[in-house]
């Protein structure tokens, strides 16, 4: 299959992004990457945004985005500032105690987000949801991760961040063989127990494997880098971790 292109979630770069949208944008894309992850807009017009990204030759991998931003009475201004932005990806980042705190509750979320994704098809655009730790703790006897992604639609994206999973005691390998097509996006964090500042290649990751999966499933769009905590510069940290996925041949 063709090369799969990667992108920064700039949540990596939170607080550089809180200071100089622009400049951030550009020093990503100086480093090679493909694409970015929207955490936020910083209050920026989805044409100002566009205008950065093309100028600096960057698509927009996706966005995360609250569920109230997918509700019926807001979903229809959120395609609009997405499609804006180049972007078909809508992916939730996290739910609420009221959406997770229960085997029923998950089961809730999963019909609120088939729902959400029946709205969005049409439109050209996917809903997905993004995973913690805490969706790879038993809860009433089943993981809240097959709970949800074992109740949703196919089209409803599972976008696997590897590091939280393993933080939850869970394989994500094994997630990506039980859920084939799914991981339309994933996110490339690493993981090191006792350690919680490990850049990509320096940990625990079977990396090799999950890029045979991702890469022979046919299906995964975008890699996608997350760091969230730093032994060096967010800016370094992030650049870092594009090196050591050029040395392992991405």
């Amino acid at each position: 299959m063709a090369r799969i292109p990667i992108a920064l979630q700039l949540y990596s770069v939170r607080h550089e992004m809180e200071q100089d949208v622009q400049a951030t944008l550009e020093a990503v894309a100086k480093m090679g990457y493909d694409g970015v992850e929207f955490a936020g807009y910083y209050d920026w017009s989805a044409e100002d945004l566009r205008a950065v990204l093309d100028k600096n030759g960057l698509r927009c991998a996706g966005t995360h985005t609250r569920l109230e931003t997918l509700s019926p009475e807001n979903l229809s201004e959120t395609i609009v500032y997405n499609k804006t932005l180049g972007n078909k990806f809508l992916i939730v980042p996290s739910l609420p105690a009221i959406h997770s705190g229960s085997r029923q509750a998950w089961l809730d979320a999963a019909a609120q987000f088939n729902d959400i994704a029946a709205r969005a098809e049409p439109e050209g655009m996917e809903v997905g949801y993004h995973n913690h730790f805490v969706e790879f703790q038993p809860l009433e006897g089943e993981l809240p991760m097959d709970t949800f992604f074992g109740n949703t639609r196919e089209d409803v994206v599972m976008q696997l961040d590897l590091g939280n999973a393993l933080h939850g005691g869970g394989d994500p390998i094994s997630f990506l063989h039980k859920y084939p097509g799914r991981s339309r996006t994933i996110h490339l964090k690493e993981y090191s127990s006792g350690y919680d500042k490990a850049l990509i290649g320096e940990g625990e990751v079977d990396w090799q494997e999950v890029f045979r999966l991702c890469e022979e499933q046919g299906v995964t769009e975008w890699y996608i880098v997350e760091q969230e905590n730093y032994a060096l510069p967010p800016i370094e940290c992030v650049a870092r971790c594009l090196d050591n996925l050029r040395a392992m041949g991405k």
